[in-house]
């Protein structure tokens, strides 16, 4: 079950597409403005919760059904899980949403702490982000006392709940918690191309210029001047550049210098085997792929978990992060230091290589096999109890 948007992409994958009839869909479903986090959660997890809830078990009652996996900001999917007594894996694309003991909590950007100034930043980002799922708790015992569910005592309650919390990154990449729940996986990232992105160029022109591929972000962020200041950038850079604008920005509205040719979609997977250097917003798929290609990174994040993303490729050396605000200068710097230092391309290929070994052990099924298995063997053991 997906957003209209996807149709295609489940459809080329060989599943029915089952789209929402209650829970809102498109920028309703995920508003762009982050800058009240409570209010985004409210909007995104909780108002709509009972919605997503509904269609979820209308699915389930309609097919038989073994267990749920629903992305971790479709809080109602969950509940319908829990109400239907169904095996259920919350899927994380990003690192956790929940607060991690020692780690740096989502939408932070913060590396771990080493000085008190640094312990209490962490504290207080933790506190900003526990405070505003709060704030939803009231709403989320709402949709659960609808459903025939127990209130719950915390607004992350539902992390607690699910068989699997499914971590989909590279637990290398990730910092390191105290400890980890133990309904915790990593999974490593998913990284399948969007049939979108096929048709695009896939290859470089002939040149012996360093090439340097800009990703522009596939979310709607209001990234065009942002784009348009890389661009800019990298017009006073001796390098060849592809820039890949993403389905939420035009072509034609950038400026192209000489050396920079401007496509809506390209394939990365293929343009990354010659690159020398990936500018992102810090989304996790292009920062993943970058890394298992060992190419470094400028990462200029905007919102969502990039600031995070960012975070972790400085603090192993892996590359650089400004500011999404930084002048035309100051990015064309940073872009001449990735390309000349090598360094950073040690760095990532070091790290790129632990991802690959996180991914090439982990397995998205088997979690989702065991985890039925799992539930299925605690149901017999009961019945034979009872017997």
């Amino acid at each position: 079950m997906a957003d209209p948007v996807m149709r295609s992409e489940v459809e080329a994958a060989g599943f029915p597409f089952i789209g929402w009839r209650r829970a809102p869909v498109g920028t309703d479903a995920d508003p762009a403005d982050f800058s009240d986090l409570a209010d985004w959660f409210r909007k995104t997890l909780f108002v709509p919760a009972g919605a997503y809830a509904a269609d979820t078990l209308d699915e389930i009652r309609r097919v038989p059904t073994d267990a749920v996996l629903s992305l971790d900001l479709l809080l109602g999917c969950a509940l319908a899980a829990e109400a239907a007594d169904l095996p259920h894996a919350i899927l994380s694309p990003h690192i956790s949403i929940r607060p991690l003991p020692g780690m740096p909590p989502a939408a932070s950007g913060l590396t771990p702490p080493r000085t008190p100034e640094e312990r209490a930043a962490m504290a207080a980002a933790t506190d900003a982000i526990t405070t505003a799922m709060e704030k939803g708790r009231t709403a989320l015992n709402a949709t659960r006392r609808g459903l025939g569910l127990p209130p719950v005592a915390s607004a992350f309650d539902y992390f607690d709940r699910a068989d699997r919390v499914l971590l989909a990154i590279s637990r290398a990449f990730d910092f390191d918690a105290t400890t980890l729940p133990a309904n915790y996986r990593y999974i490593g990232p998913l990284l399948d191309e969007p049939g979108w992105t096929r048709g695009g160029p896939s290859a470089w022109p002939g040149t012996s210029r360093p090439r340097i591929l800009v990703a522009g972000s596939t979310g709607a962020q209001n990234q065009t001047e942002l784009l348009q200041r890389i661009v800019r950038a990298v017009g006073t850079v001796d390098a060849e550049a592809l820039v890949t604008t993403g389905p939420h920005v035009r072509p034609e509205d950038l400026a192209m210098p000489d050396n920079v040719r401007v496509v809506t979609a390209a394939s990365h997977e293929a343009l990354m085997e010659e690159a020398a250097l990936v500018v992102s917003q810090g989304g996790h798929g292009t920062v993943s792929r970058a890394l298992l290609h060992g190419v470094p990174l400028l990462v200029m994040p905007m919102a969502r978990d990039q600031t995070d993303n960012a975070a972790r490729v400085g603090a192993r050396g892996a590359g650089l992060r400004l500011a999404p605000d930084a002048p035309e200068a100051e990015i064309a710097a940073a872009m001449r230091r990735l390309l000349t230092e090598p360094q950073f391309r040690v760095a990532a290929g070091t790290l790129g290589a632990a991802v690959r070994a996180d991914l090439d052990a982990a397995g998205l099924v088997r979690e989702i096999d065991a985890m039925v298995a799992a539930r299925k063997t605690r149901a017999d053991s009961a019945d034979r109890r009872w017997a």
